[in-house]
């Protein structure tokens, strides 16, 4: 079985202005998702900065979210690391600490081959058996993970479940999805490709837009589901100009600018992030009026 199907949030982890996590804050972000529909959390993934993190930040993060959520969704936690030992290390405490699946990006700047690959990610898998999705985002990690070994790593590893598919790469997913037929969960890690994705058999989208608007990012992927595909690229197209003023500079600045913007306290960001460029947030502000979520 899937983890989740339709719409999960790659969730902000807000901070204080002394640049601690502001748990108050990120209680009330866990509470409005479920709130508005949300499919699963993911915490402490690239939108959550975990790469800004000490380790005991880090799994304490994913403790609170999972002790706010209380099984009521599912919470995936993000466990990468380019160091296979500090993979696995984060990967069992957070499956101790309840998370409900793991997202493991692949490792980066290493540029491992795909036999080291495979290497990094069975070892983790074989320390957890908790389900595991992939994450192939090669603009952030510098490496791609090629659709036979994803194909391999599927089909032969019982708790790789499947892939959050960051690429942009429709051919290589094409093939993924024509390996592994079906038996690979696979989610857009694109927000303007939810629907393209989807009509080649994924699952979802683990999103960023969710953030911002959990219930229009759910209902995206529902309408589909639900045999309504006029419908859900309807919605996909019409947030569109939102996506892009979202990712109109690295993630997750934007996004952390438009929870502020919506008086959700967000909070700053941690170097090497900065603040929002004035000439994008008010391109930002102009999107988000016009979705009418400002």
């Amino acid at each position: 079985m899937a983890i989740f199907e339709g719409a999960g949030v790659a969730l902000v982890t807000p901070f204080q202005e002394n640049g601690l996590v502001n748990y108050e804050v990120l209680e009330k972000l866990v509470e409005e998702q479920i709130a508005e529909g949300t499919d699963a959390i993911v915490a402490c993934g690239t939108t959550g900065e975990a790469s800004t993190m000490s380790h005991e930040e880090h799994l304490d993060v994913i403790r609170y979210v999972c002790e706010v959520t209380k099984k009521r969704i599912p919470v995936i936690a993000g466990t990468g690391s380019n160091c296979t030992e500090t993979a696995v290390y984060l990967s069992v405490e957070a499956q101790k600490l309840g998370a409900d699946g793991l997202l493991l990006v692949s490792p980066y700047y290493n540029k491992a081959t795909q036999n080291g690959l495979k290497a990094h990610f069975k070892a983790v898998a074989d320390a957890v058996n908790i389900p595991i999705l992939l994450y192939n985002i090669p603009g952030r990690t510098g490496v791609t993970i090629k659709a036979e070994t994803i194909a391999d790593l599927c089909l032969t590893v019982p708790n790789i479940l499947g892939v959050k598919e960051a690429s942009g790469d429709f051919s290589a997913i094409a093939d993924l999805m024509s390996l592994t037929d079906g038996k690979a969960d696979v989610y857009s890690g694109n927000d303007n490709q939810i629907v393209p994705m989807m009509s080649l058999g994924g699952k979802g989208v683990i999103s960023v837009l969710s953030n911002v608007a959990p219930a229009k990012t759910h209902e995206i992927c529902q309408a589909y589901f639900d045999g309504d595909g006029k419908r859900s690229a309807k919605l996909q197209l019409e947030a569109i100009p939102l996506i892009n003023a979202l990712f109109s500079e690295v993630n997750p600045i934007p996004v952390k600018a438009a929870l502020n913007l919506m008086g959700r306290q967000a909070g700053p960001m941690r170097l090497p992030l900065t603040e929002m460029e004035e000439k994008n947030q008010e391109n930002l502000k102009i999107a988000m009026k016009e979705y009418g979520i400002l």
